[in-house]
This record gives C-alpha cells, structure tokens and sequence, in this order.
C-alpha cells in the first residue's frame, strides 16, 4: 500500500533517498524500483527489517549495479548519518507513533541536503478521531498512536525549520471504513465477517489494481482519505 506519489516527489538518477521509519519495506522497495538510486531503510524493528529483507528478494535486480537499498536498525532520534547526507527524505505513517516527533523533524533537517526533497504522512485527523472514539485499544496498543495531528500545525513545524510545502494530497479513502470497522469489532475483528469480506476487497484492489476501485478512489480521498500526505523543499541558505 503506497503512500507517496512519486508524480509529486520525483527521483533523479543517483540520488541517495532515505524510508524513515520503513517498516516492512513498502516506500524503500517501490523507491529502488522506480529509478537508479541509492535507497536506505531504517526501523527500530529488526523483525520488521528482517520481513523487508525477505520482500526485497523477489525486487532485487542484481545485474543492475546502478540502483541499490539497504536496511538497517536505527532509532529516529538519533540517525547515524553525517549533516547533509540525503537528497531525498520519505516518512510516511511514523510520527503519530514517537512522542518526541519533533526531534525526528529535526533529525531529517539535519540529515537533508539543502534543495532537497521531504514526504511526510500522517493519519488525517477527523478519521482518526472516530478511530479512537470508537475503540480506545486501537491506539493503546504497543507501538500504537500516540497522538491525533492538526495537518496545518504540523505544516507549520516543519516550515519553521527551513522548508516550505509545495504540494498536498490525500490517500487511501478506502482504508478509513475497513478501520472504523476494526474499531468497531475490535474484540472479534479476527473473526468478524464483514471485516473479513473488506480485507478481501483491500487485497484484491492492492494487487490488481482494477479500474473501478482506482477511480472510486481518487473520488473518495479528498472526503475520507485516512492519511493526509504532504511534500516538501528544504530552503537553499541565501
């Protein structure tokens, strides 16, 4: 399920591109695929990294030397990457779930080069709160949401440190109900079927794409998206 639109975070050949936060790999996998860069994936989860690696297999072009992704273990609040390392930065669906976020916000600055680009995503606030309103467990569990964002505050933190947004979209319309009934049925969610039914709608629009449900849901995003997806610059020093 991929959050960035690479119409509006377009790589260039040989650009060193960082997932923060990649978890099982979905944005680092489709950044290698998309065009001759140097990808890395970094998570405080080895098992998540380990489940990235095993996906990574069935991409990986070894007789193309010009692309290449890496993954590795690291805390977001302290990345072991020099100042100005990164051309691009994606960290879609990772900061509602650290409490000092804004330490990561400065983590990518630092780490970004100047010009560079930066993709942020993050739960869209309205279809969050029903989420939390309907079950508390859902962000109580462990490594759960720890918070509800305000998309234009958070815009207006990560401008306050020397970027400036360029372009905003929603995503994953579909996705807001399939939660809401997670929520909903959240003891029996295993074993609901109606929940059951939707995943299998889900599945079958992730792997082929039908026309139908790519139309219904590039209608549906602008009203029920359930992440809110914004793009950034990092200003050039005068």
């Amino acid at each position: 399920m991929q959050t960035v639109d690479f119409t509006h975070f377009e790589l260039s050949s040989g650009d060193r591109v960082l997932d923060l936060g990649c978890g099982e790999g979905r944005h680092a996998i489709a950044v290698y695929l998309e065009s001759d860069v140097h990808c890395v994936g970094v998570d405080l989860s080895v098992q998540d990294l380990s489940r990235a690696r095993e996906k990574f297999a069935d991409f990986q072009q070894v007789e193309d030397t010009s692309r290449e992704l890496s993954l590795t273990s690291a805390d977001a609040l302290s990345l072991p990457f020099a100042n100005d390392t990164f051309d691009k930065i994606i960290c879609s669906e990772v900061l509602e779930h650290i409490p000092d976020y804004e330490s990561v916000l400065l983590e990518i600055q630092r780490i970004l080069k100047p010009g560079g680009l930066l993709c942020v995503s993050v739960p869209r606030r309205w279809p969050e709160r029903i989420c939390w309103w309907l079950s508390e467990e859902y962000h109580l569990v462990p490594g759960g949401h720890v918070r509800i964002f305000d998309a234009g505050e958070l815009r207006n933190q990560i401008e306050a440190r020397g970027f400036s947004r360029y372009y905003r979209h929603w995503a994953h319309g579909l996705h807001s109900p399939y939660w809401w009934l997670q929520c909903l049925f959240w003891e029996t969610r295993e074993s609901n079927w109606l929940i059951r039914q939707y995943h299998r709608l889900l599945v079958w629009d992730l792997m082929e794409k039908p026309a139908f449900t790519r139309v219904l849901e590039r209608a549906l995003d602008p009203l029920l998206g359930k992440s809110i997806v914004m793009y950034f610059r990092k200003e050039v020093p005068a």
